[in-house]
């Protein structure tokens, strides 16, 4: 990258690009993914309702690998997150006549996973600087009716985690830890997911572990691994001495399950991938370290800082801030361009506050009662959600995959950076120009 492509015009407006694309792959398919694949192709078994072989399945080995890097005793895969957040939800008894807790700014499932179950997302504002659901803003919703309450750590930082537990101790309400984007992250050096009184994960696709799709439940409790279980797979789980031959699972039906089993070729792949999940955690925290320091020396421009009890990130989706005043009425779709122009990356603005995302409408589902009570609840525009809103209208953010790459990768993107933004008025000039 030459000085001359940093300072000429926006490559969006006919400048030269500070750089023509060419950044890490994602997912990634090493040699013992395929490995582990083929096993799972030439096994015999390829879901967790097949014959047991006389081997454990590719499931339950992800399940107790994924319980193990955690330290808690039980895992349950799940065929996505949102299967998982639904299945922790039915484990806590979430459902008609009760109420979740459920951050504001987030991805849709963690509201419609508590509203397709009958229940209401109460939806709380995050905290201005984390972005991560607000302590305050959570115990100032809660009700009679709270059943659970939704903690997700976004955006690179977390939740106060010592005020969450905290407050469920208090109030006897249990905490549901969505961490699908911090996967090894940890609080006080104890991995986060395990405080809650279960922890959700997302395997998806551009997830920092990943199979494609899929998801997990983690907790502590015995009885919970069993109801799990259960919801996960139609009433069934797992027998005690499974044999050649037989299905491994057996039916007990203490609760009204479905079918949420990882097939083996996903299990297959999440066990392969989370051998590598730490490697790659501190390549990009140390990528991460030297982007923020670089971004700090341009003014109105900040990231995501991380709490004190967050001892170790997970860098998913990097969140880069410009000032208000700095971005005026511009829109950040207009930067998001500009980025992606300038380094051929993908860039993005981060999901739309719940109360006014185009893709949470729960009033739009057939499930919904027509009452009018119900759906006056149940619509999300009564809530009102300033710092996410203020957060979408001034925030941009890349995947973590770029952070696998090399220090002038890192040195290109804040580069680029540095360029929209000293370009904002021609940026602006042009959008103002632009055919309606």
């Amino acid at each position: 990258m030459t000085a001359a492509r940093s300072s000429s015009s926006l490559a969006l407006l006919g400048g030269s690009p500070v750089r023509d694309g060419g950044w890490p792959a994602w997912p990634q398919a090493p040699e013992s993914t395929l490995t582990l694949l083929g096993e799972a192709a030439r096994s015999g078994r390829w879901a967790v309702s097949g014959v047991y072989t006389g081997t454990p399945s590719f499931e339950r080995r992800f399940a107790e690998a994924f319980a193990a890097y955690h330290s808690v005793p039980y895992a349950v895969p799940t065929t996505n997150g949102s299967a998982a957040l639904t299945i922790a939800m039915e484990a806590l008894g979430v459902g008609p006549g009760t109420e979740v807790v459920v951050p504001g700014l987030t991805w849709v499932a963690c509201a419609s996973a508590a509203a397709g179950l009958g229940a209401t997302p109460v939806l709380v504002d995050v905290d201005p600087d984390t972005l991560s659901i607000s302590a305050d803003a959570a115990k100032a919703a809660v009700t009679d009716r709270t059943k659970a309450i939704l903690v997700v750590h976004a955006y690179c930082s977390a939740a106060d985690v010592d005020a969450f537990t905290e407050l469920s101790r208090s109030t006897g309400i249990p905490l549901i830890e969505d961490c699908s984007q911090a996967h090894g992250a940890e609080w006080k050096g104890r991995k986060v997911g395990t405080f809650g009184t279960v922890g959700v994960f997302s395997l998806q696709q551009t997830k920092v572990l990943t199979c494609g799709e899929g998801g997990v439940v983690l907790t502590s409790s015995a009885e919970l691994h069993d109801h799990l279980q259960q919801y996960r797979a139609n009433g069934r789980r797992y027998t005690a001495r499974p044999v050649a031959g037989q299905l491994e699972l057996e039916d007990v039906g203490a609760v009204e399950g479905h079918n949420h089993s990882m097939s083996e070729f996903h299990a297959a792949v999440a066990l392969s991938q989370l051998a590598f999940l730490d490697e790659q955690t501190a390549v990009r925290e140390r990528n991460a370290t030297t982007l923020a320091e670089r971004l700090a020396a341009i003014p109105g421009v900040s990231t995501v800082p991380a709490p004190p009890g967050l001892t170790r990130r997970t860098y998913y989706d990097y969140v880069i801030r410009l000032d208000r005043d700095l971005l005026g009425a511009l829109p950040v779709q207009r930067v998001v361009d500009a980025m992606s122009a300038e380094l051929g990356m993908f860039f993005e603005t981060l999901d739309a506050p719940l109360n006014a995302n185009p893709l949470y409408v729960p009033l739009k589902s057939p499930r919904t009662p027509r009452s009018d009570a119900v759906r006056r609840n149940l619509d999300p525009a009564r809530f009102e959600l300033p710092a996410a809103t203020a957060a979408y209208r001034t925030c941009f953010a890349f995947l973590h995959q770029a952070l696998l790459g090399t220090e002038r990768d890192v040195e290109d993107i804040a580069t680029a950076v540095r360029k929209v933004v000293g370009h904002l008025d021609e940026l602006r000039n042009a959008t103002e120009g632009a055919p309606a």
